[in-house]
């Protein structure tokens, strides 16, 4: 029966690079998929920040791209500066940080991590990508429409996303937005579905929970977060689809355009900041938590000792999930909000700093006299956890309601959640992928070009990020196409210089990124089979891949992933199929 289980007849291209059922196929599929976006994104984001950084300047390269429509004589269309903001951030919260992290990782890792031949559901794995790529397609399709992309924030908030003639990009643009976010969320369901199976059900022998990788358990809770948190944000997509299209009033009353009143009555804003946030804070942490697991087994890995607080980092993850779902008001402190409910916000939200401390505190410690590797990846994976305590101490002057109203919609906000959630997630999706590219293709990415790419990234990411905080303190709102009518803000012109070059400087590094990538899938060195000598499962998989991951029988599993630098042992590290000695213990 074994043997039966991965002889397979010969694939087609089609069948085995199109529609794969193979997880480490699609994968790959998502990773690629996500990095065309994330370039897309990047482009758009640059395209700003000339505007901000050169108002009212032209520029051929904005003439080139966008044409006279939207960038006559080189000057960018204050519409398609509001459509730019919106589709950049859509793209990389939605399409690069969350597909991109979660669609490659659990998809490459639940299996090869837990002793699986494939994932639950091969077919609706497949499905599942399909539906993320045509959710990505219609959103590019959405940059070329006539009257202009969505551009009421990434957030769509009504009632400028649910009245159509409101601006140019509130027509067709706004309705293939919320096309492609229904498709996206179809994708992340059923995903989350197949993943959460997965894990619970198709363990390896011996393949307790208290001895997955953090990896596994960050993915686990993550899937368990979007399957109770999408379905609250597609509600809120119809019901937006309702007011555009067939009159009904769930977000919008007393509403008047040019004079007119228009005939809606009864419907509240508010609701759909509730039912938008109730999915945006916990999608934080569906980005942040793949980030945080594949963190956690790189530095584990690269310091050559276990990892510190195995528990305790299994309870933090479980914790941060629970919390993510009670914090979701500190985004509105200023909507009217009850003073007593807005302080039960403030409360949840600082208590979501502890967990988050722990999973710091720990990785510290694990680093603490570890035998340091400074792998590309490694040098990612801290790069990360600085980003990460960097923007949770910003986090906690936002989570303070007296303080969060007077920084509310400045690019202070702008700083936090970028620096936080943006570069942080980043940082792990690019550790992620310097880790485990050995496994994806078959061979190793150039080690002094990921040097370049890290120090790059890391200063750029920095160099944009931290004057954008005093240009918020400043009280520059975010959003604004131009604050030249506003002479309280020249002063801020030289630091807009400044972080416009360092965006540069960040595309610059990404460019190096993108040449290893796709330069090493041909010519790079040949991967051994445990290229950073790591315990976990997916290193004792042939290099070579095959259909159901391992040639003969499913390794058993005899202990935790990360023996490390064990006592007694000739070897730094100890994989987990290797049973235990007699008269040794399990950690």
């Amino acid at each position: 029966m074994e043997e039966q289980v991965h002889h397979h007849h010969k694939e087609s291209f089609v069948s085995k690079y199109i529609f794969s059922m193979d997880h480490k196929m699609i994968s790959k599929q998502f990773l690629v998929t996500a990095i065309f976006m994330g370039v897309i994104g990047y482009f758009l984001s640059l395209f700003f920040r000339l505007q901000l950084a050169w108002p009212d300047e032209g520029f051929e390269i904005l003439n080139f791209f966008l044409g006279d429509r939207w960038a006559p004589g080189g000057v960018l269309d204050s519409n398609a500066y509001l459509a730019m903001v919106t589709i950049h951030g859509t793209i990389m919260v939605f399409f690069v940080l969350t597909g991109g992290l979660s669609g490659t990782f659990a998809n490459l890792l639940i299996p090869l991590q837990i002793g699986a031949r494939d994932m639950a559901s091969g077919f609706l794995n497949m499905l599942s990508y399909w539906f993320f790529f045509i959710s990505s397609v219609i959103l590019v399709i959405s940059l070329f429409i006539e009257s202009g992309a969505a551009s009421a924030g990434w957030t769509v908030y009504p009632p400028l996303s649910a009245l159509p003639q409101a601006i140019p990009g509130s027509g067709l643009g706004m309705t293939l937005w919320l096309v492609s976010i229904a498709l996206f969320i179809v994708s992340s369901l059923i995903g989350g579905l197949n993943y959460i199976v997965t894990i619970l059900s198709l363990r390896t022998k011996g393949m307790k929970m208290t001895r997955m990788p953090l990896t596994m358990w960050a993915i686990l809770v993550t899937a368990i977060i979007g399957l109770l948190s999408f379905p609250v944000l597609l509600s809120a997509a119809v019901l937006l689809i309702m007011d555009r299209s067939f009159g009904t009033s769930f977000y919008l009353s007393d509403i008047y355009i040019a004079g007119e009143a228009l005939d809606y009555i009864g419907g509240s804003p508010i609701l759909y900041e509730h039912l938008f946030w109730f999915l945006g804070h916990p999608e934080v942490y569906i980005i942040l938590l793949p980030a945080l697991g594949i963190t956690s087994e790189v530095i584990s890995t690269n310091s050559r000792k276990p990892i510190f607080g195995y528990k305790a980092m299994i309870g933090s993850i479980i914790a941060i999930g629970f919390l993510s779902f009670i914090v979701w008001g500190h985004h509105m402190f200023i909507t009217g909000m009850n003073p007593f409910l807005g302080a039960v916000f403030v409360a949840t939200t600082l208590l979501i700093a502890i967990p988050s401390a722990v999973k710091v505190f720990n990785y510290i410690t694990t680093l603490w006299k570890g035998s340091i590797r400074f792998t590309p990846g490694m040098l990612f994976s801290i790069g990360m956890v600085s980003n990460f305590i960097t923007g949770g101490v910003t986090g906690i002057i936002l989570a303070d309601a007296t303080l969060d109203i007077v920084v509310h919609d400045t690019y202070f906000v702008v700083a936090h959640f970028h620096v936080v959630m943006g570069v942080a997630a980043i940082m792990g999706m690019f550790a992620g992928v310097y880790h485990w590219y050995p496994k994806m293709y078959g061979r190793m990415m150039n080690k002094k070009l990921g040097y370049v790419h890290f120090w790059l990234t890391i200063i750029a990411s920095y160099g944009v990020f931290l004057p954008m905080h005093f240009v918020g303190l400043a009280g520059a709102p975010r959003r604004y196409y131009s604050n030249s009518a506003f002479p309280m803000f020249d002063n801020l012109v030289d630091l807009n210089l400044i972080m416009t070059f360092m965006a540069m400087l960040g595309g610059i590094g990404a460019a190096v990124f993108l040449f290893n990538f796709f330069y090493s899938i041909w010519k790079g060195q040949k991967a051994p089979q445990n290229p950073w000598e790591s315990n976990t499962l997916e290193w004792t998989t042939p290099v070579e891949h095959i259909h159901g991951n391992w040639p003969g029988a499913i390794p058993e599993v005899y202990r935790w992933p990360y023996d490390y630098s064990k006592p007694g042992k000739e070897e730094d590290f100890v994989p987990q199929n290797v049973p235990l000695e007699p008269g040794e213990e399990e950690h």
